[in-house]
């Protein structure tokens, strides 16, 4: 942490601040910490998040977990992108436990992203976490590396998907998924 905390006082004095300013203070450290936790992602483990959470259940019925509060960082400039996720799958006798859908999102999007491959990370894992007939994940956000920079347009906003198994097969299940989420 040391070492972050250091890099932020450099990064400061190069856009130059005075770090003996009073309300920069103790920044470099509170922006070290912050840092930490939003890329925490890279120290959780799946087998943590997950936590043992998955339950035999006798349903084929599809199961929908929506509007998933979701925040990441774009790896291109380093700048926040914010949405929520949507995640739906066709179980095939095992289900999650509710908050691990949660869990997982924040699992990869507490890491350096974009928002294509956050997506996909996401459906791959609920796929084989559960050996699902099939997974739907979608994610809204806004990026603040376009509203603040660039072309600054603030009403954008960036939809992706990944579809699987049944979901990519069936264009009802397909259709019901899109129905639920709207």
């Amino acid at each position: 942490m040391n070492d972050l905390v250091e890099t932020y006082k450099d990064l400061l004095l190069n856009v130059g601040e005075d770090l003996n300013r009073e309300g920069l203070l103790k920044t470099p450290e509170r922006a070290a910490k912050a840092l930490k936790f939003l890329t925490k992602g890279y120290h959780e483990k799946l087998e943590d998040v997950v936590n043992n959470a998955t339950f035999t259940a006798d349903t084929d019925e599809m199961i929908l977990v929506k509007d998933i509060e979701l925040y990441s960082l774009c790896e291109h400039h380093l700048l926040p992108f914010i949405g929520k996720c949507h995640v739906a799958y066709m179980p095939r006798k095992k289900i999650l436990g509710l908050s691990k859908v949660a869990r997982i999102v924040d699992l990869f999007a507490r890491r350096l992203q974009i928002q294509e491959r956050l997506t996909k990370q996401i459906a791959d894992t609920v796929m084989n976490t559960l050996d699902a007939a099939g997974v739907a994940v979608v994610i809204e956000a806004q990026h603040l590396c376009m509203m603040m920079r660039g072309v600054e347009k603030q009403n954008s906003v960036m939809k992706t998907s990944c579809l699987l198994g049944t979901f990519r097969n069936n264009p009802a299940t397909r259709e019901e998924f899109i129905h639920l989420i709207r």
